[in-house]
């Protein structure tokens, strides 16, 4: 038994490897400027074993978007609760979305995927796919409390596009576009309340 779960194993640890070395590589060399290659040799793997994995670098890029989304859209993460203050649970999830944006791998790779956008019409297409398949954490909770007659929100996913927007506006595009540098811990906390305070003043 234990013989014949060996290979599955080892084949996971390279599959992990290489998303690994992937995401060194994006992160150092940006998209255009990685190769298949240098991804193998950094993962300590034969080019053909890369290719077992991942079809192409495309592919292996989308692959890596999609986990970084994951994250984001997990609803069982911070779901809605029926009975606790809109507030608090709001806040919780702002928060956790804010420290998302700050995670080092999240950052750098979204700028790899902005920039490997623009010049590869393809890859923006997938990416925008994979944005169309996922409802993000947000927009679940806050179809859930409308649903339970706690938000006024005749558009949900509208709504909570809002709310990623006053987060966004403050701890992601001017740190992505404008290299502003990452917001303190105090910075977070004032952007998560303020973003929350207007929201439910509106929506609550």
């Amino acid at each position: 038994m234990a013989r014949s779960d060996a290979p599955t194993r080892l084949t996971d640890r390279k599959r992990a490897a290489i998303v690994d070395a992937a995401v060194a590589e994006f992160r150092a060399a940006g998209f255009e400027a990685t190769s298949m290659d240098r991804i193998a040799a950094t993962a300590g793997v034969s080019k053909r074993t890369v290719y077992n994995h991942f079809p192409s670098k495309e592919a292996l890029f989308v692959h890596i978007v999609d986990d970084l989304m994951a994250r984001g859209s997990d609803e069982h993460a911070t779901p809605y609760r029926a009975d606790a203050p809109l507030h608090d649970q709001l806040l919780e999830l702002v928060q956790r979305k804010l420290h998302l944006l700050h995670e080092p791998d999240f950052a750098d790779l979204a700028r790899v995927a902005i920039v490997a956008s623009l010049h590869s019409p393809d890859l923006a297409r997938q990416l925008m796919a994979l944005l169309g398949q996922r409802e993000h954490a947000m927009t679940t909770w806050v179809r859930a409390a409308a649903a339970d007659g706690r938000l006024k929100a005749h558009d949900p996913a509208f709504a909570a596009q809002q709310l990623e927007s006053l987060v966004k506006g403050a701890a992601f595009w001017p740190q992505i576009a404008m290299g502003q540098p990452p917001l303190t811990a105090a910075q977070r906390k004032a952007v998560a309340e303020s973003a929350v305070a207007m929201f439910l003043a509106h929506y609550g």
